[in-house]
């Protein structure tokens, strides 16, 4: 089934009763070549790729809940490509790249909007490190403007401008950035690979990993046992959880993020605006609701929730960037369980485990990385070589010590 305007035009006509489900829900098989663990955006593209890229169709899917129901639903929707060390600068080059054709290529609408995203600075020493990331993201190929105060009042009149605590001094402006529907995301990567023959296994717990002879030979559900010769744990906040089950410990911290959501209002913001001086960030989705997020809560938890001390410093970063919001009615929150790399980078690599493949530490990176995440982890499980641009996103790091802090904060997981 492809979707046209001219297919829904006509279902309005005919009281949609002709749309067929989106993907089958298939009862898991003994055994098959493939598994992944986690039925969100990374773990849907990566089964997708698995099927498109290499051609390997005998897979399953396993996800607890529903799919689409963990982080890729609970996330500000932004896509990004303004990265500034090697190896995270090609990576999430390339998975803009693959963002820019998504929609093509799944015959699905992701409301990806290249809408704009402009970090704003507040100092002399911002502005410097901003135009180094700049050049940066240039050299990769990408594109970047440095702005200075005007520019920036051009684009964005509605901030507070005046304010002495944070002078706003310009903007860095990445033309390619912008937001895309997160859970239609999930969705397209899902009827994707159930085309291509992939198995979308739902209610179906995964609650231990069977080694034997340091080779992973299957999982345990809650729905009986299944063999697979390979298993991708791509579970995000719930990682170190998952490898536990294979005597594996990660150097993973799962902290909540929490991101707000007001009333429907008029269009007034175009783009996507970073605070360079709280950590804050804001956009417009399309039904008009100001979609919004900041810090961590800075306390490890599993926990799908926040605590209302961190609504409150939320509140007052966007307060102190662009007063007009304060009437704005909050509709919803929510919490995301992000999984905390100690240099706020990812992982894609093999364990120690034959077989045994992790991908996580998304950190707050997750969901525009969620294209290039399946691509190089598929790449690496039909194959067992990285891809050239997530060679450096391997565990070994944190024990030689050669990070990839794009921060400079240190290896401290709550930092990042």
């Amino acid at each position: 089934m492809r979707y046209s305007g001219f297919k829904v035009f006509t279902e309005g006509l005919f009281g949609n009763k002709g749309w067929r489900p989106a993907w089958r829900d298939p009862a898991p098989k003994a055994e098959y070549d493939a598994i992944i663990i986690g039925g969100g955006g990374h773990g849907l593209s990566t089964a997708y790729y698995l099927a498109k890229n290499h051609g390997l169709t005998n897979i399953a899917v396993l996800e607890k809940g529903y799919l689409g129901g963990g982080n890729i639903g609970r996330n500000t929707t932004i896509v990004r490509a303004n990265y500034f060390l090697p190896g995270n600068s090609e990576f999430y080059s390339h998975s803009l790249k693959l963002w820019e054709g998504l929609e093509a290529d799944l015959n699905y609408n992701v409301m990806h909007s290249q809408r704009g995203l402009i970090n704003l600075f507040h100092s002399d020493g911002q502005r410097d490190a901003f135009a180094r990331r700049g050049n940066a993201m240039v050299n990769q190929g990408d594109d970047a403007e440095l702005l200075d105060r005007d520019g920036v009042r051009a684009l964005l009149p509605y901030l507070d401008f005046e304010q002495t605590r944070f002078p706003i001094y310009g903007g860095l402006l990445h033309r390619r950035g912008g937001t895309a529907r997160h859970d239609a995301v999930a969705w397209g990567y899902a009827r994707g690979a159930d085309q291509r023959g992939v198995d979308l296994i739902q209610n179906c717990e995964v609650t231990g990993i069977d080694v034997e002879n340091g080779r992973v030979t299957g999982v345990q559900t809650t729905r009986g046992a299944i063999r697979a010769k390979k298993v991708g744990i791509v579970v995000a906040g719930r990682s170190s959880q998952v490898a536990a089950m294979a005597g594996l410990r990660l150097p993973i911290e799962s902290h909540i993020l929490q991101a707000f959501v007001t009333e429907g209002l008029k269009p007034v913001i175009d783009h996507v605006i970073s605070f360079g001086m709280g950590h804050f960030y804001i956009s417009q989705s399309d039904k008009g609701g100001l979609v919004f997020g900041g810090d961590l809560d800075f306390y490890a938890s599993y926990a799908a929730r926040g605590n209302l001390p961190m609504v409150e410093h939320v509140m007052e970063a966007g307060m102190t960037l662009m007063p007009m919001i304060g009437r704005a009615k909050v509709l919803r929150s929510w919490g995301g369980i992000m999984d905390m790399s100690p240099d706020g980078s990812p992982v894609i690599d093999r364990t120690g485990i034959d077989g045994l493949y992790i991908d996580c530490g998304w950190n707050y990176g997750g969901f525009k990385a969620v294209p290039a995440s399946g691509w190089c982890m598929a790449h690496l499980m039909a194959t067992d070589r990285p891809h050239e641009v997530a060679r450096r996103f391997t565990l070994n790091r944190f024990a030689t010590g050669h990070l990839l802090d794009e921060e400079g904060t240190g290896s401290q997981h709550n930092l990042h």
